[in-house]
């Protein structure tokens, strides 16, 4: 018995071991398993959690759309509307079956004999009879080997509707994607710029589009879709879906129809006399408000590929120039109140030549002695470099920075210039007396007008601004600009003795009388400058300008006009101040806006009705409703042959003849295609 339990144990304590090693070997695995779940479930719960929907849910993101850009008048000229792009998979669409209406796979044969689902006829028909494409190209399209076939882009939403709808009883391989496309009304480019592509994925890359970029972009959204069994999806239901909110909505003070005005006005010019460029700029002097903004060259904003670094320049405040007899204005505001200067008195113009400094000083014209009216209506450049003289440095220096010479106006644009003033310590012997006359100092066509503004606004120099408000996705205001004065540069007095005693006596009887507007009266100045070629004045390029405002009673509107390097004439006389006629002829003739400004505040209409005789306009190149409205503003009457929707080609009657009130004018129209194709 002894012998037996003896011989026992040493069989109990193997099985007590191995007993022992499989409870320890199942314990580990035990806690390998708890451990495991620990991890999954609550160490690194959130990551199995993601992975695990990435098996069966979907991001997808949904592209805000973009704000509008609106004129004052709430006219749309930036957009962004829905388009939709069609593509294929050519490999699925080739190997999988349609159904018809029964459920039954619609088989095809090959020349081979065996049975396949090539549906790419079927698909290049669909696509040829809902959306007006070659069959042919579809076809092809879906023979690709490899890659993705674009079978249509940027669709219209209406066009494609159907074709959507079909698709949605699953045209297997077949599939669109929805994008927004970027319209414009296509004015003002160089101010409202372009957008990277033709859709709003892509970020504004000029202009408004890239200043106000954040604004206009708006917020994108997301949808989460889970997948079933079977493969559809659906909305997640416990997921948070974000809607996308639309871009803010930016309103211009431009108008439209201004601007569209002011653009052909300069393009006729920037024709007529061979130049490189020209710009222009229209503005309410009471409030600053810029009601056009135009350049010429100018790009297509609808089709990108027209766009390049020199057409795309907002010359209008980007470019400095040496402005010439234009700066006159602040020689003639420092005299009147530092030298009591009056327009009767009387001043020596040397005959023409000043020797100074070992250099001249020219006139186009021999002039004696003549009154300071007459030293401004014909523009000397002695007497205004000798009433620099005598006003002398500080205080020139002073005038030229008050009228805002020097420091960039704050119009709200991108890549705005400051002008360049020298220094006070910088000045040499040269400078004051060069100064008088608009050398030696560098200023922007919107500096010059602001300027002018001032003279016409009783003294006060007015803030320009181009952006009027903001509004978001609910139509709440999110920012919003006002009229906002800057300083007072003259006394009211002053301004008003500058405008009708000078710069009005420049259009009456002066240089500008070209620049004359039929029953308004206009003051301004034409400067003819020089631009130095090549580091040297030897062989010059010529800038030609008017700036004016109206009416000189009670201003409202100030334009300025720009060309560059006009070929086949120089003179501002001959080039500036016509165009300036023409944008103020017919922007009063087509604006109700400023018809009722002038009509409350000003006698130009019964002027006009009192008048007996016109000077008739040249209509050549107007819409024919355009023509018909300046017709009818100079109380003449339009018997047209065509339709009112194309341009006048020719007149009955001469531009500039005058002729009685109520006569008829003859004008034949022909279709804006038919006068591009003309020679």
């Amino acid at each position: 018995m002894n012998d037996q339990q003896q011989s026992g144990r040493p069989d109990d304590r193997e099985f007590g071991k191995r007993l022992g090693i499989v409870v320890a070997a199942f314990s580990v695995f035990i806690f390998a398993i708890i451990g495991m779940l620990l991890n999954i479930q609550v160490i690194n719960a959130k990551k199995y959690q993601e992975d695990a929907a990435k098996q069966y849910e979907r991001l997808v993101t949904e592209r805000a759309q973009r704000g509008a850009i609106l004129d004052r008048q709430s006219r749309m000229l930036a957009e962004s509307i829905e388009s939709i792009s069609f593509y294929a998979n050519p490999l699925i669409v080739r190997n999988t079956p349609l159904f018809d209406k029964n459920g039954m796979p619609v088989k095809f044969r090959k020349s081979n004999k065996q049975k396949t689902y090539d549906n790419s006829g079927v698909v290049a028909t669909l696509f040829s009879r809902y959306l007006g494409i070659d069959r042919s190209v579809c076809l092809q399209e879906l023979r690709r080997r490899k890659g993705v076939a674009v079978l249509g882009r940027k669709i219209s939403v209406a066009k494609a509707l159907p074709l959507m709808q079909l698709m949605q009883k699953k045209i297997p391989g077949v599939w669109y994607d929805r994008q927004q496309q970027r319209y414009y009304l296509n004015v003002a480019a160089q101010v409202i710029g372009s957008v990277g592509s033709a859709t709003s994925e892509s970020g504004g890359s000029s202009g408004l589009e890239l200043q106000l970029d954040k604004e206009l972009r708006g917020r994108d959204g997301s949808r989460i879709f889970q997948r079933s069994a079977t493969g559809s999806r659906y909305p997640a239901p416990d997921a948070e879906q974000q809607d996308a909110i639309k871009g803010n909505t930016v309103q211009l003070t431009i108008d439209g129809n201004i601007q569209s005005i002011v653009e052909d006005e300069l393009a006729k010019a920037v024709t007529t006399f061979n130049a490189d460029a020209a710009a222009s700029i229209v503005m309410d002097v009471r409030t600053g408000e810029i009601l056009a903004m135009a350049n010429n060259p100018a790009f297509d904003l609808n089709r990108r590929s027209s766009w390049n670094q020199t057409n795309s320049r907002n010359r209008a405040v980007t470019e400095m120039y040496e402005p010439g007899s234009t700066f006159k204005l602040v020689m003639a505001a420092a005299a009147t109140e530092v030298l009591n200067r009056k327009a009767e008195d009387k001043v020596f113009a040397n005959h023409g030549v000043l020797p100074i400094y070992n250099l001249k000083i020219r006139d186009h014209e021999p002039y004696g002695t003549i009154t300071f009216r007459e030293a401004i209506m014909f523009s000397s450049n002695i007497v205004a470099a000798k009433t620099a003289m005598e006003v002398g440095r500080e205080k020139f220096n002073a005038y030229t920075r008050n009228f805002g010479f020097g420091k960039r106006t704050g119009v709200g644009l991108v890549g705005e210039a400051p002008g360049i003033v020298r220094a006070l310590a910088h000045w040499d012997r040269t400078t004051l007396p060069w100064m008088g006359y608009g050398y030696q100092v560098m200023a922007t066509p919107l500096q010059i007008l602001q300027s002018y503004a001032a003279i016409a606004n009783d003294g006060d120099l007015m803030k320009p601004y181009i952006i009027k408000r903001v509004i978001d996705a609910d139509g709440k205001v999110v920012r919003e600009n006002s009229p906002e004065k800057v300083r007072r540069v003259v006394s009211p007095e002053t301004a008003r003795y500058l405008g009708k005693e000078y710069f009005k006596a420049v259009v009456d009887s002066g240089t500008a009388k070209n620049a004359a507007v039929p029953g308004v009266t206009v003051a301004g100045k034409t400067g003819t400058a020089r631009r130095a070629a090549g580091g040297s004045y030897a062989n010059p390029v010529y800038v030609s300008s008017f700036v004016g405002y109206f009416p000189v009673e009670s201003p409202r509107y100030a334009i300025i006009v720009i060309v560059e390097n006009p070929k086949t004439a120089y003179y501002a006389a001959t080039v500036a101040a016509p165009v300036f006629s023409g944008i103020a002829s017919r922007i009063i003739a087509c604006s109700a806006e400023i018809q009722n400004n002038l009509s409350i505040r000003s006698p130009e209409k019964s002027l006009i009705d009192a008048i007996v005789t016109v000077v008739l306009p040249d209509l050549r190149g107007l819409s024919g409703r355009d023509a018909q409205r300046m017709l009818q503003w100079l109380n003449l009457e339009m018997d047209y042959s065509g339709d009112l929707e194309w341009v006048v080609v020719s007149q009955s009657v001469a531009p500039g003849s005058r002729v009685a009130k109520k006569r008829v004018i003859k004008v034949v129209l022909a279709s804006r295609n038919i006068n591009k194709k003309s020679p």
